[in-house]
């Protein structure tokens, strides 16, 4: 960098560090040792002996039972993985039911697994499939991916063990895979010196930038929201804007200000975009730093200027499943004929019916079979859903027409105007897709009726 940049070079010089070609030669000196032995393969490797120490802690902080449950649980786990993987190595030679909807199959497994639990007597079967049960929501998607790479015939060669890396992933993460699967991973691996100095450059970064983003959640809870856990509070000594948090609003409509109540409804989405955002960072740089220099969770969700852009940006890996096991599947299948038609379908077979098959199946009550539990918690969700799927459906077809013609107009206004319709558009539906069971639909609608007045 010369010494005459101005402060705005400097600044970006500075946050791209990453990009410095003096930090990324001398980055690469330094690890270029290391990377002659620890390769490609022997990277996953190591991951993969992490990933069986990582299934017994996820199995233990889901499961209630004993221990023996959990120790003797987990390898039944990874048998059910092993028996996943051969069907998909073997998948031409399957009965036809297998080989046409291998994802089918899948979750006919899983519905199997539900069904012995809800009927298995009291005493040692139950507490072991206790133990088993609530890693399945986890698994399932890995598992898919696995299935969809054995579909592409990319696993010749290839023994479990070099699926255990990503089924049970040591970066951690949610029951949504980030980072996918075998292809996406092995595809962006770095496989030499260079590429593995870039991909752990980018990984610090990211995890420097989810810590940022750690620190506005942090003065955000104690200067908007006086969060009394938060340890800024105290030290703000009073000081805050005092905004009530949007869940609890919700079961009292009208008991603030209206436009108290509108400031918190965004504050609210800015609120979960940047939790989102600090989490995603944290994993997705650990990622990188293994050397796979995967797609950020969460990538400026907040300036996007169009519904179906920001679904894309928010969550990203989530998004991921959604298209990879819903959308294409029906878009490929279902009214070739009818384009629109046929744009609605899959946006409505995804963002509708799979996001709140995703959500059902993970939900603690639902796979204890309590299902005026799960309706209590999920109901409320099912109106999110929908309008989330509508809105994504409007938002395709308008970016569709709009294909071939210039730019919008209107300039830094007109794009400001574009962000703020996203952001009221979501910040509204999230209104139904707050978590917890109170209150419920109806008291929902209430509070959304209520901030415009009725």
């Amino acid at each position: 960098m010369s010494r005459g940049a101005g402060p705005g070079t400097r600044l970006r010089a500075l946050v791209q560090f990453h990009e410095d070609p003096a930090l990324l030669s001398w980055w690469t000196a330094r690890v270029a040792p290391v990377v002659g032995w620890l390769d490609a393969p022997r990277r996953r490797r190591l991951l993969s002996l992490a990933a069986l120490a990582f299934a017994v802690e996820r199995m233990d902080d889901r499961s209630d039972g004993p221990a023996w449950a959990v120790w003797l649980g987990a390898p039944i786990l990874v048998g059910l993985c092993w028996g996943v993987w051969r069907v998909a190595l073997e998948l031409r030679r399957m009965p036809l039911a297998v080989r046409s909807r291998p994802q089918l199959f899948l979750h006919a497994v899983l519905a199997l697994g539900l069904v012995a639990f809800w009927t298995a007597p009291a005493g040692a079967p139950r507490q072991l499939l206790a133990a088993i049960v609530p890693m399945l929501p986890f698994v399932i998607w890995r598992l898919g991916y696995l299935l969809k790479t054995g579909q592409r015939g990319k696993l010749a060669g290839t023994k479990l063990a070099d699926h255990l890396f990503y089924l049970f992933p040591a970066w951690g993460g949610t029951n949504t895979p980030y980072g996918k699967g075998f292809d996406y991973l092995t595809g962006i691996e770095a496989r030499t010196a260079e590429a593995f100095a870039r991909s752990q450059l980018a990984g610090v970064r990211l995890i420097l930038l989810g810590l940022v983003w750690r620190g506005v959640v942090e003065m955000m809870a104690a200067a908007v929201y006086a969060d009394p856990k938060s340890p800024l509070t105290r030290v703000l000594g009073g000081w805050t804007l005092g905004v009530p948090r949007l869940p609890d609003l919700v079961p009292h409509p009208g008991s603030a200000p209206l436009g108290v109540v509108w400031f918190s409804l965004y504050l609210e989405l800015v609120w979960v975009t940047l939790r989102l955002a600090m989490k995603g960072h944290v994993i997705i740089g650990v990622l990188r730093l293994f050397g796979f220099n995967a797609f950020r969770n969460t990538y400026k969700p907040l300036l996007a200027e169009s519904v179906v852009e920001f679904w894309n940006r928010y969550y990203y890996y989530f998004k991921e499943v959604l298209a990879e096991f819903f959308f294409f599947p029906t878009f490929v299948r279902r009214f070739r004929h009818h384009p629109r038609l046929r744009i609605a379908a899959a946006t409505f077979a995804a963002a509708f019916a799979g996001n709140m098959y995703y959500h059902t199946i993970e939900q603690p009550a639902f796979l204890s079979r309590s299902l005026a539990g799960t309706w209590a918690v999920m109901h409320s969700r099912l109106l999110y859903c929908f309008l989330l799927a509508c809105g994504i459906t409007i938002s395709m077809l308008r970016e569709q027409r709009r294909r071939g013609m210039d730019a919008p107009a209107g300039g830094a206004a007109g794009r400001l105007r574009r962000i703020a319709g996203v952001w009221t558009f979501f910040a509204l539906i999230h209104v139904w897709a707050l978590p917890g069971r109170d209150p419920d639909i109806f008291g929902r609608t209430r509070f959304f009726l209520s901030l415009f007045g009725w």
